[in-house]
């Protein structure tokens, strides 16, 4: 009976043995993986950021504020589009927190944590973004509408002034809808792809963590 004890002690000894390497095998699975995702979460936002400092370098807005006779503008647009950037770098340097932070980390409730905070991270990220397009759009058709001089003299030429801005305004809701939508595509595309494989990753660790 004592041998049998024995043998019956070795062997629940090896059984968890062999339950914890592959749970190991997992865990370091899912850390490469989620690593891996983060770091394309980073390199796509600092790919991003330098498509947009090229659209600004090229469709500068500068020649349209002196064309209308608004050069006082163009401090705001620059206070603007440096601010801009700034948030924008500021989710880059979160995006790369998140990165180092995943890659670190030895445990699983740590790497759980780090995974939601990305995934947070980059929603907000996603929804600055869309606000900023609809802002900047919003902005520059108030602009348009308020000091261009084309602007003023329909008002005072055209007979249907009120019908004809009625019909501008829906075009440029539409405009504006297509726009958002297309952007939202996008990012639903990109970081959208990458997130559910992340959420993917967060749900394999709970199996593991139970």
């Amino acid at each position: 009976m004592k041998e049998l004890d024995l043998l019956k002690k070795d062997w629940n000894k090896n059984t968890h043995t062999f339950e914890q390497v592959p749970e190991r095998e997992i865990y370091g699975m899912i850390h490469k993986k989620s690593s891996s995702i983060v770091k394309w979460i980073l390199v796509i936002s600092l790919l991003e950021f330098l498509l947009w400092i090229s659209v600004n370098t090229i469709f500068n807005a500068d020649d349209y504020l002196e064309k209308i006779a608004q050069s006082e503008l163009i401090v705001f647009f620059k206070t603007l589009t440096f601010l801009n950037y700034g948030v924008v770098l500021f989710f880059i340097y979160l995006f790369y927190k998140n990165y180092t932070a995943i890659s670190t980390t030895v445990a699983t409730k740590e790497l759980m944590k780090a995974i939601l905070k990305t995934k947070k991270t980059v929603q907000y990220y996603v929804w600055y973004n869309l606000g900023m397009v609809c802002f900047s759009f919003i902005l520059g058709i108030i602009i348009t509408f308020a000091y261009n001089p084309e602007i003023s003299n329909l008002k005072t030429q055209h007979a249907n002034y009120g019908m004809v801005m009625g019909i501008t305004t829906v075009v440029l809701v539409v405009v504006l809808v297509v726009i958002l939508g297309l952007f939202w595509l996008f990012y639903k595309l990109i970081y959208g792809l990458l997130l559910n494989r992340l959420y993917k990753n967060y749900k394999e660790l709970e199996k593991v963590e139970l």
